[in-house]
């Protein structure tokens, strides 16, 4: 029997769980508070946030899974006929108190369509505040093994996506040192089952790359010049995301629920008229390495 969209989207709650589980007990402070909630057109979720733990300063590990009428300006993008939606996912951002440790992001989803069509879709991506070629490095080496299991065309082509997706246009900068992202895989790229085993080993790769950089990083002294770089950093990723993320634009255009989509922004962040950091300085280093298609693995 084939797999079916309550399958999935069961396996998508078991993962909120493990993911919740493994965090709250690295951070060793706080605990995430869950909220219920429905969707009036159809469906609801999960949102769990963590907020002043240990390491964790604000957190989200979000469930979904809505259904309804598609609206049609998705309808128009996504080019299909009028068509009902079903979409369930799991959606993380941290944003860590001390700036040594790195913003994170993971979102691994399926869509599915009443006119029989279907796909998934994620990602995992990385935001140093302070840029470590040897932390991008485990990062990238991380993902490149889960997506090697299922096919070797996929971290590259994936890692290529990311940096042209995770991109501060105005800016001209990456977000972060990227990961990987995807969307729209589905018959043209192998079967249900096999995609789905795919977004399930992206999702299990969440809590032990990040519990690493929790563990690594969590008591590195840090100066007030850092914090202060740490806002302006957290001011790119607000902007980002308010600005370029398609899954806020979709979340918004589909009447998800505003708290749960925005839950991805930090606490606090700051903006600075025209800031530029001195010539030389670990600031500056970061802002050289915000490029796209850097080889993050073979670094010369």
């Amino acid at each position: 029997m084939s797999i079916t969209k309550t399958d999935i989207s069961e396996w998508f709650k078991l993962l909120q769980d493990e993911i919740c589980s493994a965090l709250e007990k690295t951070d060793g402070k706080a605990q995430f508070q869950e909220d219920l909630w429905e969707r009036p057109g159809g469906g609801g979720g999960r949102t769990r946030v963590i907020t002043e733990g240990n390491v964790l300063e604000k957190g989200g590990v979000n469930f979904s899974a809505v259904e309804g009428t598609t609206p049609v300006n998705i309808l128009q993008a996504l080019e299909l006929e009028e068509c009902d939606f079903f979409a369930t996912g799991v959606s993380i951002v941290m944003h860590p108190s001390n700036p040594w440790v790195p913003i994170i992001h993971m979102n691994v989803r399926y869509f599915e369509m009443s006119n029989g069509v279907w796909w998934f879709g994620g990602g995992i991506d990385l935001t140093p505040h302070y840029i470590d070629k040897k932390e991008a490095f485990y990062f990238h080496q991380s993902i490149k093994s889960a997506c090697d299991h299922h096919n070797s065309d996929f971290y590259p082509r994936f890692k290529t996506w990311a940096d042209e997706y995770f991109y501060l246009k105005h800016r001209k900068e990456t977000r972060g040192v990227g990961g990987i992202f995807f969307d729209r895989l589905g018959e043209s790229e192998g079967t249900k089952e096999d995609l789905f085993a795919f977004v399930q080993e992206v999702g299990k790769s969440f809590a032990p790359i990040y519990v690493h950089y929790m563990n690594q990083n969590r008591n590195k002294p840090f100066t007030e010049l850092e914090k202060n770089w740490q806002m302006l950093r957290r001011g790119r990723y607000v902007e980002f995301n308010l600005v370029w993320d398609k899954g806020t634009k979709f979340g918004l255009d589909t009447d998800g629920r505003t708290e749960s989509i925005l839950m991805s922004l930090p606490p606090q962040a700051n903006w600075v008229y025209d800031f530029q950091p001195q010539e030389g300085s670990k600031e500056s280093e970061t802002l050289k390495l915000l490029k796209k298609n850097i080889d993050w693995i073979n670094q010369k």
